[in-house]
């Protein structure tokens, strides 16, 4: 099984780090001692995330990068090897969204989603394979849990996201028959408290929302850097995305119904929509959440249990034994 290094001695390279879980994966990983490489199109928010790094005694750099072109993200890991010397993990995170029904979505607008969502991580996977392979590595894609389950007004993005899996779990299949030491390993948030409903081409008249549980963009972070770390094959965030995984496994009609029913209403806001996009262009502010997130966001206890289990199954025995104690006849 592949070795992999401890951050503190790690090189990774960020896409989409402008913002959201990108930004929140950069700035954990320089704080933990990584050397960091951060990519995206809004070169004046990666400018301020590198400042607000280096300011706190990390070591980043900052990469203009339209994972949509290959030379873009060639140019990437160029920069990397130059200043750093090595590529130990990569993180393929960078992705837009549309909201609106299908049928009235501009064709356009649909193949540069999946410029960005499916042939950003293509384009990052086939050049970030050859430097990880040369000492061994971990790469990571950041999918959804739309990447087993639909979302209905998210049709687009739902289908980049199933494509991402697949792709990701043949290319996983492909370099273990060869013995790359390379772990592959895909990322799939639930709904995550990040910019991302304002930054989404909207062809409605509500600003997206997301639906409950909102989960926080750092735990997003936690699972990608201990997937940079320990091998991992597939990482839910948050308790919903696994229940909505296995129910559509399970029962997708029955699902099908109560998405129906529950997800129109959930994921439309009370304020008009914001009248800019990230579809085409960056657009990031260099935050990791977002302002109006819709709903509280919480921790995942779920994926922190999943992450450390001998933790978990060591505060579920000591809740066992204090309640033992507490019901026990005096």
């Amino acid at each position: 099984m592949t070795k992999l290094k401890p951050l503190s001695e790690q090189v990774i390279v960020v896409t989409g780090a402008s913002s959201g879980i990108g930004l929140a994966t950069a700035q954990a990983a320089a704080a933990a001692g990584a050397r960091v490489v951060l990519a995206a199109r809004s070169d004046a928010a990666l400018d301020e995330a590198v400042r607000q790094i280096t300011g706190r005694g990390g070591e980043a750099i900052w990469v203009h990068c339209d994972v949509a072109r290959r030379d873009d993200v060639q140019k990437l890991a160029d920069t990397a090897i130059d200043r750093f010397g090595r590529i130990d993990s990569w993180v393929n995170n960078a992705g837009v969204g549309i909201f609106g029904p299908i049928e009235k979505i501009d064709e356009a607008d649909m193949r540069q989603l999946f410029d960005t969502n499916f042939w950003g991580v293509v384009h990052g996977s086939l050049v970030a394979v050859p430097y990880l392979e040369r000492q061994g590595g971990a790469l990571i894609n950041v999918g959804s849990v739309a990447s087993d389950r639909a979302l209905p007004m998210q049709g687009i993005y739902s289908a980049s996201k199933h494509a991402v899996k697949g792709f990701t779990d043949a290319l996983r299949m492909e370099l273990e028959e060869r013995n790359a030491p390379i772990v592959v390993t895909l990322i799939k948030p639930g709904s995550i408290g990040t910019p991302m409903p304002q930054h989404m081409k909207n062809y409605t008249s509500h600003e997206v929302q997301l639906p409950p549980p909102i989960y926080a963009p750092e735990d997003a972070a936690m699972a990608i850097l201990d997937a940079a770390q320990h091998p991992r094959r597939d990482v839910f965030i948050g308790s919903s995305a696994r229940t909505g995984s296995t129910l559509g496994h399970v029962a997708p009609r029955l699902l099908d119904k109560v998405s129906e029913e529950l997800l129109f209403d959930a994921q439309r806001g009370p304020q008009p929509p914001t009248p800019t996009d990230n579809l085409y262009e960056g657009r990031a502010e260099a935050q990791v959440r977002g302002s109006r997130p819709g709903s509280m966001i919480r921790p995942s206890l779920y994926t922190r249990a999943t992450l450390h289990p001998a933790v978990a199954t060591a505060v579920m025995a000591g809740v066992a034994l204090l309640a033992s104690r507490i019901l026990r006849p005096r």
